[in-house]
């Protein structure tokens, strides 16, 4: 039952469908976060799995990076802090025209959203992207978060592709863009206080993130950002809040969720054969 409503509700709801009131999490999903709660923002499930698939590809980069360095393992493990060399990076799936246009990899569109430069890049990423994702996953539900996730990293990196075709991009702040742009839909689409307050919110979120995008001193890929806040936008006014559990529409965002995660299971598949194909010759 809503506690702000009383209208009857199932229990895979994270926003009341009648009065859109967020919903809190169940106590099983409280207990589940405890042990880290005093460490990072919220950690529910999907969380700590996109943390693990992020933390996972970058272990295997520094790996890679010191197991193939002509420098002292010493020196090599100093790239923990500079940051990969470019080579690494289009080992390891970064964007890079090139190869997409010519050898037509375009699975690199989707791994260059799982991979970092460098310790300060990933640990500044995977802060955001915790607290986004919980954020995200209240309201959306998780297979309208996956989509998000996934679509706007994609997209981000398209139109980075197309904006600054010359330049090795990667990184998750497509996603995190994404995320953003999701929980705008809520607050640009509707009229209550709740998603009045979203607006409010987010805005500035992304109002921040677009100014610390033009840090020249950063490095920051501005396109895929743009890309990512449009990608995850879209997706969000689409999808809209999820209704019953197990209703037609439902089951049609589950499969393209699924759908999600198998082409970035083979997108994966097929960096994993080039990387071997390279170290071969």
């Amino acid at each position: 039952m809503c506690p702000n409503c009383r209208a009857f509700i199932t229990s895979s709801d994270r926003v009341c469908p009648y009065c859109e009131v967020q919903l809190g999490p169940r106590a099983v999903e409280l207990r589940s976060a405890e042990t880290l709660q005093n460490f990072i923002p919220r950690a529910y499930a999907t969380s700590v799995l996109i943390l693990v698939i992020n933390v996972a590809v970058y272990v295997a980069m520094l790996i890679v990076s010191v197991k193939f360095s002509n420098k002292a393992a010493s020196g090599a493990l100093g790239d923990v802090w500079q940051g990969f060399s470019g080579g690494v990076l289009i080992l390891f799936g970064g964007k890079y025209a090139p190869y997409i246009y010519q050898y037509h990899q375009w699975w690199r569109i989707v791994t260059a959203g799982f991979l970092h430069g460098s310790l300060l890049h990933i640990a500044m990423n995977m802060w955001v992207m915790f607290d986004l994702v919980a954020e995200v996953e209240q309201f959306y539900g998780t297979s309208r978060l996956v989509i998000i996730y996934v679509v706007s990293s994609a997209a981000g990196f398209l139109l980075s592709l197309w904006w600054a075709p010359a330049t090795v991009s990667i990184g998750a702040s497509a996603a995190c863009f994404g995320l953003i742009g999701g929980m705008m839909a809520i607050g640009l689409t509707r009229d209550t206080p709740l998603a009045r307050a979203i607006r409010s919110y987010y805005r500035r979120w992304a109002l921040y993130g677009i100014v610390f995008s033009f840090m020249p001193f950063m490095h920051i890929d501005i396109a895929a950002h743009v890309g990512g806040l449009i990608g995850g936008f879209a997706v969000g006014f689409l999808a809209g809040l999820p209704g019953a559990a197990k209703s037609p529409c439902e089951r049609a965002w589950q499969a393209v969720a699924g759908i999600c995660v198998i082409a970035t299971a083979y997108c994966f598949l097929q960096e994993l054969r080039f990387f071997n194909v390279a170290l071969s010759q």
